[in-house]
C-alpha cells in the first residue's frame, strides 16, 4: 500500500506516521477528507499535523487498558462515562484523539451527550494512549488540562499527573490510590498474550470482587 495524502483521500499503510508542516484549516480539511472512518489519526499542535495509521496491536492494547479501568471502577461500584473514538479539539491551538476517555470525577456532566463544547465542558478525567509508533505526547493534552493520562509504550504504563500546568510522572493514580495499576497492567497484558484476553480480563474482575 502507497502513501496518499490529499483534500479528497488518506491512505496510510499500518504503523505509518507522518508529521507536515500545516495550518489549523489545513487539519480541519483532512480530518474532512476521512469521512466517517476514524483513520488515520491526526493531530494537530503549534503549526504541525501529525497523521498515524495503528497497527493491530495498537487497538488490542487499547482495548485492554480500557477494560482494566472499567474493571477497577466496577470493583469501587463507581460510575463513569467512556468514549472512544472521540476528537478534542480547541481552534487554532490543538486538536488530537485519544485511545480512550473517561470522565470519573465529572461523569454527570457529560451523561447522555452527543456532542461535548470543548473549552466550556470539563476535559475528561483520565484519557488512555497507547504508543507504538512514536505518535502520542503528554503535553499534547495541556491545553485541554486533563488531569491524569495513561501512556502505554512498549507494554509499560506510564502515568502522567497534570501539576503546576505540567505533565509529570506519577507511581499511583490519583483516581486509584489503592491499586498498584502499573503492576496490574503489566500482569494482564502477559496473561492476555498467553491465555487470552477475555480469560485474563475475568481474572482480573474475581480478583478484584475478592479484595473489595
Amino acid at each position: 500500500m502507497y502513501a496518499i495524502i490529499s483534500r479528497e483521500k488518506i491512505q496510510l499503510p499500518p504503523g505509518t506516521v507522518v508529521r507536515l508542516l500545516g495550518s489549523w484549516q489545513d487539519y480541519q480539511t483532512l480530518c474532512q477528507s476521512r469521512g466517517d472512518v476514524a483513520i488515520p489519526r491526526i493531530k494537530y499542535h503549534d503549526g504541525e499535523i501529525i497523521l498515524m495509521s495503528p497497527l493491530p496491536k495498537h487497538g488490542r492494547e487499547a482495548s485492554i487498558l480500557a477494560d482494566v479501568v472499567k474493571a477497577l471502577l466496577d470493583s469501587q461500584n463507581r460510575n463513569y462515562e467512556a468514549f472512544t473514538p472521540i476528537t478534542m479539539e480547541l481552534p487554532e491551538v490543538g486538536g488530537i484523539e485519544p485511545d480512550y476517555c473517561f470522565y470519573i470525577d465529572h461523569w454527570r456532566a457529560v451523561v447522555g451527550r452527543d456532542r461535548l463544547q470543548w473549552g466550556t465542558d470539563p476535559a475528561p478525567d483520565l484519557v488512555l494512549e497507547i504508543d507504538v509508533t512514536s505518535y502520542t505526547n503528554a503535553n499534547d493534552y495541556l491545553p485541554f488540562q486533563v488531569p491524569e493520562i495513561w501512556l502505554l509504550k512498549r507494554s509499560r504504563l506510564i502515568i502522567y499527573g497534570l501539576e503546576d500546568n505540567a505533565y509529570k510522572q506519577q507511581s499511583f493514580s490519583r483516581y486509584f490510590p489503592g491499586a498498584n495499576v502499573q503492576t496490574i497492567v503489566s500482569q494482564c497484558l502477559a496473561a492476555s498474550r498467553e491465555y487470552g484476553t477475555g480469560i485474563t480480563l475475568r481474572n482480573l474482575r474475581q480478583q478484584l470482587s475478592e479484595q473489595g
